[in-house]
Parts: structure tokens; sequence; C-alpha cells
């Protein structure tokens, strides 16, 4: 899918055609849509396909007027209402005229620019554009990070009273996306800095201080991950013990039943037998036996009792 974007007095119109200082979307293009493109921007079609690999790391390529910068970010999916968290990688690409985004899938970081959501925006400042993009990566990192601290409190909640794999399930699908975020984080700290000493990034003050803000943003996210990853993966061991130790306890209930209700019916099937047994010529006998009985058990169960079998 191709869209084109222009700031024409303060408002971005959508266009038909490719024009100078003209911003180009593209979502999952095809190869003849990569090629046209190509065509009439004059970028390396290779720095256009490059983002469409979900397995590309964030990188800066600079290859005669042209720039291209990959960076990893962050997506929500909700699934069979369970929230799933991943990255996938967005590529910019620019030249003198131009700037091209290109991803493999619609997102919201992208459809903020496209819903007017950023203030002072404009296609035909590629430099700042760039840098407000990575600012709004940065953002949904650390909103993504604390919707996942969030619910791994809610799931905590719920294991407490719980003996099912369901929660670690889900406590492991968030902790595998701290991992994938943590991963992707450090992987764009190392494309920021490198963006740094860009000569086309230093042609501003403002530019470069915000550079630097989304270099801070990007470590803040970064600390929080590790923080998160390392407290989820100490409370899924912990209730693991506990789903663990209250599945010993209820087979330890269930024995001492089975040990208490195994008594009543030992006693019937000795008296059932076909052979002499004692109070069998006793007009009281039936009494005597089940007294006896309900005594035995009393008794067993109250052992068990003391030794805290229930």
């Amino acid at each position: 899918m191709i869209k084109i974007f222009k700031t024409i007095e303060n408002s971005i119109i959508e266009l038909d055609n490719v024009e100078h200082g003209c911003w180009i979307n593209l979502v999952k293009p095809t190869e003849t849509e990569i090629e046209l493109i190509s065509q009439k921007t004059g970028l390396d079609p290779e720095f256009l396909k490059a983002p469409l690999d979900e397995e590309e790391t964030s990188r800066v390529e600079i290859d005669d007027n042209q720039v291209s910068v990959i960076v990893d970010i962050p997506v929500m999916d909700i699934e069979n209402k369970t929230v799933e968290y991943y990255t996938i990688p967005l590529g910019i690409i620019l030249n003198d005229n131009l700037i091209v985004t290109v991803c493999l899938r619609e997102n919201k970081i992208i459809d903020d620019f496209i819903m007017h959501k950023i203030k002072t925006f404009y296609t035909f400042k590629k430099s700042r554009f760039i840098l407000q993009i990575l600012y709004r990566i940065a953002t949904y990192y650390l909103m993504y990070l604390k919707q996942i601290d969030k619910t791994s409190h809610i799931i905590e909640a719920r294991l407490h009273r719980s003996m099912k794999n369901k929660e670690l399930i889900q406590l492991l699908s968030l902790e595998k996306s701290l991992v994938y975020f943590s991963t992707s984080l450090k992987s764009n700290e190392a494309t920021l800095e490198k963006m740094m000493k860009l000569e086309f990034m230093q042609k501003y003050s403002e530019d470069q201080d915000v550079l630097e803000d989304v270099i801070i943003e990007n470590k803040q996210a970064i600390e929080m991950a590790n923080i998160y990853s390392n407290i989820l993966s100490g409370t899924m061991d912990a209730f693991a013990s506990i789903i663990s130790n209250n599945l010993n306890i209820v087979m330890k209930f269930l024995a001492s039943m089975t040990i208490v209700l195994s008594i009543p019916a030992a006693i019937a099937s000795f008296f059932g037998m076909n052979v002499p047994v004692p109070f069998q010529n006793n007009r009281f006998g039936f009494m005597i036996i089940v007294g006896s009985t309900g005594l035995i058990t009393a008794v067993v169960t109250y052992i068990l009792a003391k030794k805290d079998m229930f």
C-alpha cells in the first residue's frame, strides 16, 4: 500500500503523485510498488526492501545522498482475549527531496502522524520528522512497558488463589515480550548514538537536543524493561513453587481422607465375609460394630489432624 502526504499551509494533505518535500508511507509494499517508488524517487530498492524482513536489525546506512535508518518499533496485538507485545522493523529512507517510511504492517506510531496527533510536524523538515518518529517510538515503548507491568500485577493477584498453569503461561508471554523489547531497545540505542554523528543531524542545534531527549527516553525504557523482566522472572519462579506447594497440600489432604475412609470400608468388608465373625450372634452386634468403627475412625482422624495432615 502506498500513501503520499505533504504539508501544505500547516495541514497534512494526501497526494496522488510524488512531489518535492513529500512523505511516502509504504505498508507491506509489493515488488511492483517498491520498483515504482524507486523509479520515481531514485531511492535504492534494497533500502526499501530491507525493513520488510522481520529479523532485520536496527542500523543506519548511508549511500551517496541517501540515508536509511531502520529501528525496531513496539507492536501490541489482541488474540483470543490475550494481549501480545512484540517488535517489528520500521524503515526511514530519505534523500534531498523527500522521506519514505516502510513497514510490514500498519502501526500506531505512523498512524499518529497521519491522524494529525503530532504538533509541529512538517513533511519537508526531514531531520525533524525522523526525530519525531524516534521520540514517538520511545514513548510507545514506555507506555507498553507500563501496561505489561500493570497486567503482570493483575495476573499475580489471580495466581495467589490459583493452581492452574494458565496464569503462569500468561506471565511467560509477558516475559517473552520484555525480552523482545529489551533486545530491540538496546539495538535502537546503538543506532541513535550513531545518528548523533551524522552530518545532517547536526545542522540544527534544536534537532540535536531532541535527539538527546530521544536517547534519554530510550535509556529509560531499557532500564524499565530490565527491571520488569527481572521482577517477572523472580515472580514466575516463586509462583511456580507456590502452585507446586498448593498441589502437595491438596494431595496430602486427599491421602488423609483416603486413609480415614478406608477404615469403615475395611471393617465392613471383614464382617461381610462368609465366615464366623465376632458379635454375629449378639443382638446388639451391629450397633457395637458401628460404634467401634466410628471410634477408630475418630481416633485416626484426630491423629492425622494433630500431624497437620488436613
